[in-house]
C-alpha cells in the first residue's frame, strides 16, 4: 500500500482502513455557523410554547370540554 503523507501540525494523521480506503477529517464549521444550533433550537422551543398556548386555549373553553367529556362517556357507556 502507498506511504501516508506525514500529517499537518495540529492535526491528526489520516489512517487507513482495513479495506484500503481512507478516512476523512472533515472541516469544523466556522465561527459565523457556531451559534446557529441553539437559535434554531430557541426557534423551535418557542413555537412549541405557543402551540401547547394555543391547545390549552382551546380545551378550556366550555364547547371543546363538552365534544371531549361525551366522547369519553360514550366510550365508557360501551365497555
Amino acid at each position: 500500500m502507498d506511504q501516508l503523507p506525514p500529517a499537518r501540525p495540529g492535526r491528526p494523521p489520516s489512517a487507513e482502513r482495513p479495506n484500503g480506503t481512507r478516512f476523512v477529517h472533515l472541516k469544523r464549521p466556522s465561527a459565523g455557523e457556531a451559534g446557529m444550533a441553539t437559535a434554531e433550537y430557541a426557534i423551535a422551543t418557542l413555537a412549541a410554547a405557543g402551540f401547547a398556548a394555543l391547545l390549552m386555549a382551546l380545551l378550556s373553553s366550555g364547547q371543546v370540554r363538552a365534544v371531549l367529556l361525551g366522547i369519553i362517556m360514550r366510550a365508557l357507556s360501551v365497555v
